[in-house]
């Protein structure tokens, strides 16, 4: 998703005008205060405890709407309803897949960590594993997360910069001071308290642009008319080629595990889990936010049929009023400007708040996750919690410098949705795989652990560069759903260009793999790898490994088990007395 000109569109028809500013600058105004109070009025972060979990007290309704704007970004609110309008209805089966991480989340991930009190979620791989196992993990997930933030802060540093008349060279690092102040001065709680604030402002923003495309279409019922007819209304295309660019299966099965990566085992979401005070209130929070993440995914997803809606007798993309489908958003949102003061200004303050929540989450468990897995064993072991806090601080500022860097790499990207998927494909099925592996496979050991990975990793990554780079050469290109200009003014000159498949029969048969299921390979081959050396190499002592490593259910099996064993064991020694004496 090249996200250049993307603001281009809010120029057209108007300037941002005073309410328009006074919106966006109260937004950037009220985050940063949130972060002065709690640095300096309010409960201080003297501690890493206080730092990083806000003493484990935390409220649940705050830290729910935390998780939930946490996973929302600019880029979803910018790329959703996009995919819509060009491919139907598929990608809302997405929504389902978070009720199936969710579960997942609240019976297998949740009460491992939660019990564990861990600060990094990579403590639990040494844990089970040993070091190496966390350090390695560690590093694959900091880097992946570092060049993640730096494309989500381009999306809505574009977006502002076009508006304010400011160069997204200069708005970038705006925005990125700002995430940075608030989560460094603050903490886990100035964090959650700006995401609740920010939660809200997404919410009117996403609410008002459907009421406002409902009375302009004409109802709900007229919409989804008007979609079915375009073809847009799909839902099970249940061909199992892993080959098609999105299916039922692939959505419901490759989706599931990649979103087991965002919301079950990223440092982020889990250290909102455990900052809670009971086991109890974090299973609360994992239900709501469960349901408040689909809620906010199918509304994304209806804002694109209410672009179709609007656009299904001229489209702006065949037509060039926008250059690239991912103007279409800023352009539909626009159509109401004229009429609707504030509009501009609510809407790039939703695109920033999406866009702040996830980076200052990130931030803030990217300091612990440095700090515990790669700086703390370095350090004397009399360190003090201030002086550890400090250090926090000053990881934030320097890894949000660094994507700040970076973010002038990004400008220079075509697709983003394309390289957000390889880089996740890179790493995320041997995380996802690693835990899974840990969690549920008590024959499961170090060797096995660092072989499967490191496999998993190797091939994933071949396969993602390699997609990429046939992508970029336009060997390989999605078959969009037809797109009418029949209903265009006859001043508008359009180009009419036909929707064909256009992938070439001499790209490499992997390359065509739906980017829907590079984490169920990785993981696949991470599990099958692992399992195999494990089974050639020594066995874990089970007796001396800690019940508290593995999934709920499956420490009811090893307790059985030891159980049993220990009975037969009270058997041979009293058969071995009779027949002694």
């Amino acid at each position: 998703m090249n996200i250049t000109n993307i603001g281009q569109e809010l120029l057209q028809g108007q300037q941002m005008g005073w309410l328009d500013m006074t919106i966006f600058c109260l937004t950037m105004i009220a985050s940063i205060l949130v972060g002065v109070y709690f640095g300096f009025w309010g409960k201080k972060s003297d501690t890493m405890e206080e730092y990083l979990h806000g003493s484990r007290a935390m409220s649940v309704f705050p830290i729910t709407a935390s998780l939930i704007v946490t996973f929302v970004s600019g880029v979803t609110i910018l790329a959703v309803p996009p995919e819509i309008y060009l491919f139907g209805t598929l990608y809302s089966l997405y929504c389902i897949c978070h009720i199936f991480v969710g579960t997942a989340t609240y019976y297998i991930f949740l009460p491992v960590f939660f019990e564990l009190k861990i600060t990094s979620t990579f403590e639990y791989l040494q844990l089970r594993f040993n070091m190496a196992v966390r350090i390695m993990a560690s590093a694959l997930c900091t880097i992946y997360q570092v060049l993640f933030l730096s494309i989500i802060v381009y999306v809505p540093s574009l977006a502002v910069s076009r508006v304010v008349g400011i160069g997204f060279e200069v708005m970038a690092p705006v925005i990125f001071m700002i995430c940075i102040v608030y989560t460094m001065l603050g903490g886990i709680k100035a964090v959650v308290y700006v995401d609740f604030l920010q939660a809200f402002i997404i919410v009117v923003c996403c609410v008002t642009i459907i009421v406002l495309g409902l009375m302009e279409a004409g109802g709900f019922a007229a919409v989804w008319r008007t979609a079915e007819e375009g073809g847009r209304i799909k839902f099970f295309d249940m061909n199992p080629s892993p080959f098609e660019r999105i299916t039922f299966w692939s959505m419901l099965i490759g989706n599931t595990f990649y979103i087991l990566t965002t919301v079950s085992i990223n440092q982020s979401m889990v250290q909102r889990y455990v900052s809670l005070p009971t086991f109890s209130k974090a299973r609360i929070s994992v239900v709501i936010s469960t349901i408040g993440i689909v809620i906010l995914s199918l509304m994304s997803c209806f804002t694109g049929l209410l672009i179709y809606s609007k656009y299904k007798d001229c489209d702006p993309i065949t037509s060039k009023a926008i250059q690239r489908p991912d103007q279409i958003v800023a352009h539909y949102v626009m159509g109401f400007a004229s009429t609707i003061p504030g509009l501009p200004g609510l809407f790039i303050a939703g695109i920033l708040c999406a866009a702040l929540s996830t980076i200052s989450s990130n931030l803030n468990s990217m300091g612990a996750t440095i700090y515990c897995d790669f700086l703390r064993p370095l350090l004397r072991k009399d360190i003090s919690d201030r002086t550890a806090n400090n250090i926090m601080k000053c990881i934030v500022v320097i890894v949000g410098v660094t994507s700040t860097l970076l973010v002038y790499v990004v400008s220079k990207l075509g697709n983003i949705i394309q390289v957000i998927t390889s880089l996740a494909g890179l790493t995320s099925g041997a995380m996802v795989g690693l835990f899974t592996f840990g969690m549920l496979y008590p024959r499961g050991n170090t060797k096995g652990a660092l072989a499967g990975s490191i496999v998993s990793l190797i091939f994933m990554s071949w396969i993602a560069i390699g997609t990429l780079k046939a992508t970029s050469e336009k060997k390989i290109k999605p078959v969009m759903l037809p797109l009418r200009v029949d209903g265009c003014p006859a001043s508008v000159n359009v180009t009419q260009t036909s929707q064909t498949d256009t992938t070439e029969d001499d790209v490499f048969v992997l390359y065509k793999l739906s980017f829907s299921y590079y984490t169920l390979l990785g993981t696949i081959i991470m599990m099958l790898v692992g399992t195999i050396v494990s089974c050639l190499t020594e066995e874990p002592n089970k007796e001396q490994t800690d019940l508290v490593l593995f999934a709920p259910f499956v420490r009811k099996i090893l307790n059985k088990r030891r159980v049993s064993h220990s009975n037969s064991k009270e058997g041979k020694k009293l058969v071995g007395s009779e027949s002694s004496c």
